[in-house]
């Protein structure tokens, strides 16, 4: 097999006219008028000068045309860097430049807003639309739909992720073919999918969640997609009937459940309901089976990994728990100072090898060199234990992380702008629960002595500079942080004393 990826997921498909993507307007794509899209931006790419090896960085509304460029890139031999839409351009500019993309592909009408960033990057910018227009879509059309698919091993660079660190400066996740052939044929298997399946498909494409997991899966199992544009409760529910599995992030399904229509008769054909991205709250999971008679499989990844652990399709699925590792995934326990195993019970660092893990972070051998150990074991940041039935509960996030509607947020890089600020001399970043997204972000700040931070002025600077789900909802100036005697903030204390400020919300 020459590109085993593209043959997987792809290739298998020419002259095939089974139902691939089901649109919210009607319309439908094939299998093979998909793969011959994918076909014509692999040529439009090739005819720009792009080579093996080349970054691909897209920020594009989720679309067919869009999915495409993500199957070109595999064809072509080129590496896909999805980025957020909501990213502003100061965060844009980093990942641009530091992957070293070759071609920048955003929406139309941020395009004079991230010229700028193109050209300082070296990057040839072109435009793609929701509604599949844009100058990328013009360099298409007249092209070839069939593609000589480049020569690429399982071992060879697929995809570049970042993933936001601890430091403020985000890393960018290597991804091989074999990482996500691994994983999506692995939980084909698991899940149970077949050609017979129709996904409701609201995830976003930029994630792990809604590209490698949910796309990757049904294209290996020959399945369809009710291509979604982003959750939007009224098109869910009208289109469950004709689904029979969903994936999603536990807003998907909190907000689901405030939605009289949305019971026992409506979800009665389905055949699997998925969440992950997020932990999903043990009265989720009870409300949830209470009125659909559907137990929820949740399951544990992350960029670096995709997909770790999952609940079995058949046997129980364990509230507060994210199953068993994955078959050829190997799961352990360490403490986090000496790195040795913990006896199951005990609480620790969660460590994961396989086929599925990533072979390092762009450009940071030192970074790879601290979180992936010599014999292959990622060093995951979160924390959990192993109960004597061999589930694996989450128990925490080593590296402070906060999930807010499935996705991951950073303090340190929130903490690092509100340091910047006049008027402020320290600053903490929480996350406190939320019954919708998870948790949101709240800003504590310590003022300069005699000054009086204006917390308007600070908000028009997070707009301008942060993703609109990285905003913190509040900002509180207090007269010290909490620490300990080695002098860390603890973080703790913080959320345990203001635990109830989001009622300022209401």
């Amino acid at each position: 097999m020459s590109n085993p990826l593209y043959e997987t997921l792809f290739g298998k498909y020419f002259g095939h006219t089974t139902t691939f993507l089901l649109l919210p307007n009607g319309k439908t794509i094939s299998h093979d008028s998909f793969i011959r899209m994918a076909a014509r931006s692999a040529n439009a790419l090739s005819d720009m000068g792009l080579s093996v090896g080349d970054r691909v960085a897209v920020q594009i509304d989720k679309s067919p045309e869009a999915l495409a460029v993500y199957a070109a890139c595999v064809q072509s031999g080129l590496v896909y860097l999805p980025l957020n839409a909501a990213y502003t351009s100061a965060e844009v500019s980093y990942f641009v430049e530091d992957s070293g993309a070759k071609i920048f592909i955003c929406q139309g009408c941020k395009e004079d807003e991230l010229a700028a960033v193109a050209e300082k990057s070296g990057a040839m910018l072109e435009t793609l639309n929701a509604d599949g227009t844009g100058t990328f879509t013009d360099l298409t059309r007249n092209k070839d739909d069939s593609y000589n698919t480049i020569e690429r091993d399982g071992e060879d660079l697929v995809a570049l992720l970042y993933t936001s660190g601890t430091t403020g400066r985000s890393k960018g996740a290597m991804l091989s073919q074999n990482n996500l052939l691994s994983n999506a044929q692995t939980l084909v298997d698991l899940w149970q999918f077949t050609d017979r399946d129709v996904l409701l498909h609201a995830l976003p494409i930029f994630h792990t969640h809604g590209l490698f997991v949910a796309t990757n899966v049904t294209l290996v199992a020959g399945g369809s997609m009710i291509f979604i544009p982003k959750f939007d409760l009224d098109t869910i529910i009208e289109n469950l009937p004709n689904a029979s599995t969903m994936m999603g992030v536990p807003t998907f399904y909190t907000r689901l459940l405030h939605d009289s229509r949305f019971n026992k008769d409506l979800t009665r054909h389905m055949r699997l309901f998925v969440s992950g991205s997020a932990p999903l709250l043990a009265e989720t999971h009870e409300k949830f089976e209470a009125r659909t008679g559907h137990r929820i499989l949740e399951r544990y990844g992350m960029t670096e990994t995709n997909m770790n652990t999952s609940n079995p399709y058949d046997g129980e699925r364990r509230a507060g728990t994210v199953g068993f590792p994955l078959p050829g995934v190997e799961i352990k326990i360490t403490d986090s100072k000496t790195g040795d195993v913990l006896a199951d019970g005990e609480i620790g660092e969660i460590e994961v090898r396989g086929p599925n893990v990533f072979s390092g972070y762009w450009q940071m051998p030192e970074k790879t060199a601290e979180e992936l150990r010599n014999n292959g074991f990622f060093i995951t940041g979160d924390l959990g234990t192993i109960d004597s039935d061999g589930y694996l509960h989450i128990s925490g996030r080593n590296k402070d992380v906060i999930i807010s509607g499935g996705y991951n947020i950073y303090p340190k890089e929130i903490e690092l702008l509100l340091d910047e600020q006049p008027g402020v001399m320290e600053s903490a970043v929480i996350g406190l629960a939320h019954p919708d997204l998870g948790e949101v972000v709240v800003g504590i700040l310590v003022a300069e002595k005699g000054e009086t931070p204006d917390l308007d002025d600070l908000s028009i600077i997070f707009r301008e500079s942060l993703a609109k789900y990285k905003q913190p909802q509040i900002l509180l100036i207090i007269p010290e942080l909490p620490r300990n005697t080695m002098g860390k903030v603890q973080k703790n204390i913080l959320r345990q004393e203001y635990k109830d400020a989001l009622m300022q919300l209401d």
